[in-house]
């Protein structure tokens, strides 16, 4: 009768540690998933990020704007007279 008993309890533990180990398993797997959804949004938001970064970099590299930019802020002008130098040959 003791044999029964303590294969009872051996199964008993095993089943419990079981369902103990499927309970952690899924806790693990809702916080991953919590993860997996946080980084998604994150990359996301990066690859709008370099999205509008791509854009910025087009329009500032934009001749017009360069041109702009220089007569704007640095008072540059056209000069009056082309003039080509050769030095060397």
């Amino acid at each position: 009768m003791s044999s029964r008993l303590l294969i009872l309890i051996i199964v008993l533990l095993a089943d419990v540690g079981s369902a103990l180990g499927v309970v952690y398993t899924r806790h693990q797997s809702r916080h991953l998933a919590v993860q997996l959804g946080a980084l998604d949004s994150q990359r996301d938001d990066a690859i709008a990020e370099w999205s509008r970064l791509q854009l910025e970099q087009a329009w500032l590299a934009d001749a017009s704007q360069i041109e702009r930019k220089a007569r704007r802020q640095l008072n540059m002008d056209q000069p009056e007279e082309i003039r080509v130098l050769v030095v060397g040959q």
